[in-house]
């Protein structure tokens, strides 16, 4: 093990600091504690099945066998090197994983003025609630909300948690996002592919760039709710050591491959979304893709604007070129990209980036190092944009 990390403040040079990506390690009794008698034995609870404690649903529906914690800090604030944190569990892993008062006392430790905090055991991206009836996926995504609204106000409105929704159905989805803006959160977690989805008709919903989604993108501007696609937000996106690795590889090393491959994936979602033409008829809409890093995204940009200018412009036409939409509707976070980091923010556009952590999760950067170090090419202007001052006009966060 690891000797504990002592966390240093001033690797942010005393700026104000807004981490835009987070998770939660839910507690075992999250949906438990505030769900109606009738789905109490529904809901997503631990139990332990086949000898194996594990995250159910519905009753014996497995959600996550051997009930694994995603957090690599260890209780004495140490970290688990590699996959190692796979052999542990709930009560081995740091508090500020899943306590309100820990992580906010952690936040201090670090530095860090406000969180922004993501699921696990539902999915990034809600998707693991379709195994059920949908009456019993509604119950398990309001609980959900209710629990990050106490979260949210139990930090004193330093931990934003972002709101899962019924993507399974857009009239549910409308009436979760605007029951989450009444109750304070800030923005909304989706499913990145819901056209996979098979109704109980047999039909398909359709992707999220047909007007079947458009009150949904309607309750999202007027409320001003930016639309978060954190990496693997789907049941075909989420691919941690599946199938980008070939066979022969050792499980480690499929590991890297798949996770480095998550990040990549991110830019099927944007590249979607913008030639879509869905912020043509919604260009106030806010998108940010959550845990993905940002090296990737100027070559993607200018392939798409090549491959669209020379195969498509005369088929599908936008109001403007594809990297235009990323400029005015797209943010995207960093965490441990360090080559050149300042170019690299830079050919991004310094407005659209974000900081992260991704605490407390295996490639977490925890601790963080000097980043007042790492942006020397920014000016103080630029910087406190990027920690800080870009995230808190998103999500609406005061500083």
């Amino acid at each position: 093990m690891n000797k504990p990390v002592l966390n240093n403040p001033a690797v942010f040079g005393g700026r104000k600091v807004i981490d835009v990506d987070t998770h939660l390690v839910e507690p075992h009794d999250l949906w438990t504690r505030l769900a109606p008698a009738k789905y109490l034995d529904r809901v997503p609870q631990v139990k332990v099945v086949d000898g194996v404690r594990s995250w159910v649903i519905d009753g014996d529906k497995i959600l996550l066998k051997g009930a694994v914690p995603a957090s690599t800090v260890t209780l004495d604030g140490s970290k688990w090197p590699g996959l190692e944190f796979i052999n542990h569990q709930f009560e081995e892993v740091h508090l500020a994983s899943h306590s309100t008062r820990e992580r906010v006392q952690m936040m201090d430790a670090m530095g860090i003025t406000a969180q922004i905090l993501y699921p696990n055991i539902l999915g990034f991206g809600g998707q693991n609630a379709v195994q059920v009836d949908e009456d019993l996926r509604l119950v398990s995504v309001q609980i959900f909300n209710d629990a990050m609204a106490d979260i949210q106000r139990e930090s004193g409105e330093r931990i934003f948690p972002m709101a899962l929704i019924p993507w399974w159905d857009v009239d549910l989805s409308v009436k979760e996002i605007e029951r989450s803006h009444a109750m304070g959160l800030k923005g909304i977690n989706i499913n990145s592919d819901p056209h996979y989805l098979i109704r109980a008709d047999g039909s398909r919903l359709p992707d999220l760039g047909d007007e079947h989604w458009n009150p949904m993108w309607e309750a999202c501007v007027s409320l001003d709710m930016p639309v978060n696609f954190h990496i693997g937000a789907s049941e075909q996106s989420m691919d941690f050591v599946g199938a980008q690795g070939w066979p022969g590889l050792h499980y480690d090393m499929r590991a890297a491959l798949g996770g480095a491959m998550l990040f990549i994936n991110n830019g099927r979602v944007m590249g979607n979304l913008i030639l879509s033409g869905l912020l043509d008829r919604f260009p106030k809409l806010k998108f940010v893709s959550v845990e993905s890093g940002i090296g990737w995204i100027p070559f993607i940009l200018e392939a798409i604007d090549y491959e669209y200018k020379e195969t498509g412009a005369n088929v599908a036409r936008l109001q403007r070129l594809p990297s235009e939409y990323f400029k005015s509707n797209f943010h995207a976070c960093f965490w441990f990209e360090r080559r050149d980091l300042s170019h690299t923010i830079k050919a991004v556009g310094v407005d659209n980036v974000l900081f992260e952590t991704d605490f407390p999760h295996p490639v977490c950067l925890y601790p963080v190092d000097d980043m007042d170090k790492a942006m020397a090419g920014l000016t103080e202007e630029e910087k406190v944009k990027v920690l800080s001052g870009n995230a808190a006009k998103v999500y609406d966060i005061k500083v």
